[in-house]
């Protein structure tokens, strides 16, 4: 573990109520040397999608040892299982709902635990706020150096996120919407490195409502105000966005339509 223990939060209770400071309380009582960051808590409610991606897209810029707690939990209360999954260079505790799972695997997963010893969660546990009883209080002792055997039983996997892959057809790959940001750019699940091997440095076409784009850009800046463009974001994902406005209200799309690049040896003007 790190000298410093670092341990952040993903969730979606907001910040309006008690909810994230209950969590932070509880990790600070067991461990007060412990610094907790904030992620988000600002997911859509119950949207494990959204989390997921968002965790994914953070985890790997703390320093090696981080836990990082995410709970986006519609089930809270049900069968689901808590868990633990140790990677190569963190932790990641919450629902075993798919959430922790695309992280984890882009770091590489070790082992998986199931937290079913009681000794490390609150002593009453609430059918509805596990984040506070259960993976807070797990967190935190994590955190002082107790080894993660010691939480529970070893499990073989955990629930693995559906988020759909990018298909090719012929001269087309179709992507889709994964995530709206706050400036409402269109963030797809088409990564740069496919995008290269698919257009071969044949002409392409990109589309995303009823709007086609000839072009990538660099960055935000090259593009013109209210036209939409094309990039690749911080990600490494492909993105459409529209400088100084919104791509999302432009075009009218949402999360899980589509995005398709074909390539011809003629493209027409887009419209």
């Amino acid at each position: 573990m790190l000298k410093h223990p670092i341990i952040t939060l993903l969730t979606d209770f907001g910040t309006k109520d008690h909810y994230v400071a209950s969590m932070k309380g509880v990790i600070l009582r067991i461990n007060p040397r412990c610094k907790v960051v904030d992620i988000t808590h600002q997911v859509e409610p119950q949207d494990i999608v959204g989390g997921a991606f968002l965790l994914a897209n953070a985890f790997s810029y703390f320093p090696e040892g981080t836990v990082h707690l995410a709970v986006v939990d519609p089930e809270v209360g049900r069968a689901r299982k808590s868990i633990l999954i140790v990677t190569k260079n963190y932790f990641f505790i919450g629902p075993d709902n798919g959430l922790l799972e695309p992280a984890a695997k882009k770091d590489g997963i070790e082992r998986i635990v199931v937290l079913t010893d009681k000794k490390y969660f609150l002593p009453e546990i609430s059918a509805t706020f596990h984040g506070r009883d259960i993976f807070a209080p797990v967190a935190g002792h994590l955190s002082l150096g107790i080894a993660p055997p010691a939480f529970g039983k070893k499990a073989g996997d955990c629930e693995r996120l559906d988020v759909g892959q990018p298909e090719i057809r012929g001269n087309r790959l179709t992507g889709r919407v994964i995530h709206i940001d706050h400036f409402g750019n269109l963030i797809s699940n088409i990564e740069k490195e496919e995008f290269i091997r698919f257009i071969k440095d044949r002409p392409f076409l990109i589309s995303a409502g009823k709007k086609m784009i000839q072009s990538l850009k660099r960055g935000y800046y090259e593009g013109n105000k209210n036209v939409p463009i094309a990039l690749f974001g911080s990600g490494g994902y492909l993105e459409i966005s529209v400088r100084e406005g919104n791509a999302q209200k432009m075009l009218k799309v949402k999360r899980g339509d589509g995005v398709q690049i074909s390539t011809k040896s003629q493209i027409p003007n887009p419209q």
